[in-house]
């Protein structure tokens, strides 16, 4: 009865990877082997699954293909173009799009591509800047009136209300005449102009995760109000909210080439997207690229920003 119950064999040895002993109690020592199972699939990487599901959807690298350009233009503008933004050659003047230009050259004969790249960095900061300003101003008033409702949800909800009443762009001029000029004053505008959607989409995710266990765990435990809202409930309603800061940053790039293109944004001869499309309006019948292929790729941004957030949105969902 001292002995061990069970007691582990004294001539087990692991000669290489395929498993190889010998059997205890075995005729003449004979070896047995086991051969390595392969790993089942379904315990791969999540990481490279998500990354082949990727693969599968052509639309959405695209879109991530066009932003990562333009994000590239302007962090760097210089390595992708050798002209200069702001002087030009008058010999090249209205030169048709070719090898040496592929956006063709303007009256001044500067480089159209040149000048869209270089634009590039101050159309997309301002555009960030304005969503920024939209996202940050209108979460935050989303949260509390959804959180703490009553007079403040009442009284945040009702300017949103008027916010909305008016056209968003004429919303944006009224607030640059009160500012005044430049690519600065006009990302605070159309900011400013876009906070209630921002709003209404984070009340309404703050109304449907307020009630939830946790949440009341939370109150019953004695956290704060504000402990609540920011380590609770924000985190269970941004994704909706960034999805909608994905679509409104294409937005943004539109509004702010409106605006630039009516001469609110920066002086010349500094290149905005929209403010070279003004330029070349003049000169469309005989030099078409002027506005046409700067116009065709505000659109690809557009339409990049929107398909990057419709699958934003159906992550969301899934989750």
């Amino acid at each position: 009865m001292n002995q061990p119950l069970l007691t582990p064999p004294s001539d087990l040895a692991v000669l290489s990877r395929t498993e190889r002993y010998v059997a205890p109690g075995s005729a003449g020592g004979a070896a047995a082997e086991r051969t390595p199972q392969p790993v089942p699939a379904a315990v791969k990487s999540s990481s490279f699954a998500r990354f082949r599901s990727l693969l599968r959807l052509p639309s959405l690298i695209l879109a991530v293909a066009v932003l990562a350009t333009v994000v590239a233009w302007a962090i760097a503008p210089s390595i992708f173009t050798p002209y200069d933004a702001i002087n030009g050659t008058l010999l090249d003047r209205l030169q048709p799009p070719s090898p040496a230009h592929p956006f063709g050259t303007d009256n001044l004969g500067r480089d159209t591509l040149a000048r869209f790249i270089h634009g590039s960095q101050t159309t997309l900061l301002a555009s960030g800047l304005a969503v920024v300003i939209a996202l940050g101003t209108g979460a935050l008033l989303g949260l509390l009136a959804g959180y703490l409702r009553g007079f403040v949800d009442e009284a945040i909800m009702r300017f949103m209300d008027v916010i909305l009443a008016i056209p968003a762009l004429l919303l944006s001029l009224t607030i640059i005449t009160g500012l005044g000029f430049g690519t600065l004053n006009i990302a605070i505008a159309v900011g400013l102009a876009s906070t209630a959607a921002f709003a209404r989409i984070m009340r309404s995710q703050v109304l449907s995760v307020a009630t939830a266990g946790y949440i009341e765990a939370a109150k019953l435990s004695g956290a704060r109000w504000p402990s609540i809202i920011f380590r609770q409930v924000l985190p269970a309603a941004i994704t909706p909210v960034l999805a909608l800061a994905a679509i409104e940053f294409g937005a943004a790039v539109l509004a702010i080439s409106a605006l630039s293109f009516l001469g609110f944004g920066a002086p010349p001869p500094q290149p905005e997207w929209g403010a070279l499309i003004s330029e070349g309006r003049d000169y469309l019948q005989a030099a078409w690229w002027l506005t046409t292929l700067p116009g065709l790729v505000i659109v690809a941004v557009v339409l990049s920003t929107a398909r990057i957030s419709r699958w934003l949105q159906e992550r969301g969902d899934r989750s």
